[in-house]
């Protein structure tokens, strides 16, 4: 935007406007070999944390946009957070993706951050040491969830809806534990319901495929029952006893393979019909024309 200065006429300043004013700023510091160095020490220390983020295959650019405090915090407390990540069994070459994802992390106080969080998945939800690495490579946002503030309410909801016993949450299901329960996890049971299931039937699907509580209801739901009822004309019971079937892709797998039964005049079960490779789907197929003759020669 262009500012325009307005000049005023010069017998209508005062001349006290031209007059030498006092500086109010301070002196200037001299320029000296001490304050040369300290420069040259500051930019040094700069790029060895730059070069260490490239390492871990950080991206520093993005790193210090998410997280300006990189650039005051000392190399000793990036390689901190790093230590502790690895005493937690996270091996060198999945660091970087997470810190990645989540730049906060490199700034993080491993007393008040991370141990805590590996003190629940330990104590709280009852994780073995060793599977530990699985639920944060998984799910690296269980780093920067509050312990007392998101994971703990979370759990104590998933165990009350019937993950516990043979279904208590494990290092495959720990994801679960970063959803919100307000706005993720009830919505999704809500819009099951909303299906036309009991509520009961619902804890039995879920727990069958704990998946379901992490699809979209835009993206996922609607639009595979959309077409599971309008199009392959199935029946709620169908979905109930195969509950998987949200977790193939629509136009990846489901209308591709329903449309090509159709086209020859078969029709399989859901397992049948997703559950197998594209190889072996196309010899059942092939199976299927096969027989289908064999039955109209006899």
């Amino acid at each position: 935007m262009l500012i325009r200065l307005q000049i005023l006429p010069k017998t209508l300043i005062p001349r006290s406007y031209f007059a030498p004013k006092a500086s109010s700023s301070k002196p200037l510091k001299p320029f000296t070999p001490a304050t040369a160095a300290a420069s040259t020490d500051s930019g040094l220390k700069f790029r060895q944390k730059i070069l260490y983020l490239q390492e871990l295959r950080v991206n520093p650019a993005k790193a210090l946009h998410k997280n300006p405090h990189i650039r005051s915090a000392p190399l000793s407390a990036l390689k901190s957070v790093e230590n502790s990540l690895r005493s937690m069994g996270i091996e060198r070459s999945a660091l970087g993706r997470i810190l990645d994802m989540f730049p906060q992390l490199l700034t993080a106080d491993p007393y008040a951050d991370l141990y805590p969080v590996l003190d629940f998945l330990l104590n709280d939800v009852s994780i073995p040491f060793p599977d530990v690495r699985l639920s944060v490579i998984r799910c690296p946002r269980l780093l920067v969830s509050g312990v007392d503030t998101q994971l703990k309410p979370t759990l104590r909801f998933l165990e009350q809806f019937g993950f516990v016993g043979p279904y208590k949450i494990t290092a495959q299901t720990t994801v679960l534990l970063v959803s919100s329960v307000e706005l993720t996890l009830n919505p999704k049971i809500e819009y099951l319901i909303g299906l036309g299931f009991s509520y009961d039937e619902v804890v039995n699907m879920v727990l069958r495929s704990p998946g379901l509580l992490t699809f979209s209801i835009d993206n996922n739901y609607r639009p595979k029952v959309d077409y599971f009822l309008k199009e392959m004309k199935g029946d709620l019971e169908d979905l109930k006893s195969f509950p998987q079937f949200f977790s193939f892709s629509l136009d990846g797998k489901i209308k591709p393979r329903h449309r090509l039964l159709v086209e020859h005049g078969f029709r399989l079960k859901l397992p049948e019909m997703l559950k197998i490779s594209d190889g072996e789907f196309s010899a059942k197929l092939v199976e299927m024309q096969l027989q289908l003759l064999e039955n109209r020669h006899l």
